[in-house]
């Protein structure tokens, strides 16, 4: 099939020959949206754009990875203005508020937020991130994608066939549109190709981690390292997803 601008960034990742091509992708975009909002462009200094942060907010770890990359000035603007939607919004819901009793059932099910509006309150905001919820509508798009070049692209198809497998978080994802999107037939070609894919990565990742504890036997000191020097970040992501041994990113100015 023909490369088109929005197949590049996937078949880079499949290429990447990663343990799992969408946390390649993945990183990509949260560095392309850390970028957007704290980069060179200024983007922070525009005020839709900081309209749009101070609604959604950022999560415990986007705060980190924002803080992270470098441009105090950026932070300090998204902050300012962050605060003040935020002080608004904390007054309205100070003023409105009346204690009420708390339910049996919140009680037992420890859901005592439920009960009380400005912990309610407080959990919208938990819950909502500005760079966490670009991410999650840009992924759709690549699942889509993903689907798209598995059905019409041969070369495609080959190389996730002979390739790592997908760390379990985004395997999860991969069934569920599998189960959303495919036929009975094509969805029983992708099982028989995908589960063996994935035991057969999963039981490789279980092999380096378990030679990378043998090469601490001192009876091992000499032996080949094989595959299992860097088997903790692998093995890590291969079941959760991410790339723990990354440095933080940051600012390239």
């Amino acid at each position: 099939m023909k490369e088109q601008l929005y197949t590049i960034p996937l078949n880079e990742a499949v290429d990447a020959n990663d343990e799992c091509p969408f946390c390649f992708v993945e990183r990509a975009i949260e560095q392309d949206l850390m970028d957007f909002c704290l980069g060179s462009g200024s983007s922070y200094m525009e005020a839709d754009i900081r309209e749009m942060t101070d609604l959604a907010g950022f999560c415990r770890d986007h705060f980190k990875k924002m803080f992270d990359y470098g441009n105090t000035l950026g932070n300090a603007w998204i902050l300012k203005t962050h605060y003040k939607r935020i002080l608004g919004e904390m007054r309205k819901e100070f003023k409105s508020f009346a204690p009420g009793k708390v339910s049996l059932k919140d009680k037992l099910f420890k859901n005592a937020e439920s009960g009380n509006s400005i912990g309610v309150w407080v959990a919208e905001k938990e819950n909502s991130c500005y760079i966490c919820n670009s991410f999650k509508d840009t992924y759709k798009r690549y699942l889509d994608t993903f689907f798209y070049m598995y059905d019409k692209d041969d070369d495609f198809r080959v190389k996730i066939k002979n390739g790592k497998g997908f760390c379990l978080p985004h395997f999860r994802d991969l069934l569920i549109k599998a189960d959303d999107t495919m036929g009975d037939r094509e969805k029983k070609e992708f099982y028989d190709m995908i589960l063996p894919l994935m035991e057969q990565n999963m039981e490789r990742l279980a092999e380096d981690v378990a030679w990378m504890v043998e090469k601490f036997d001192y009876k091992n000191a000499d032996a080949d390292w094989k595959n299992s020097r860097d088997a903790i970040q692998r093995g890590m992501q291969k079941l959760k997803g991410g790339y723990p041994a990354d440095a933080p990113y940051k600012s390239s100015k």
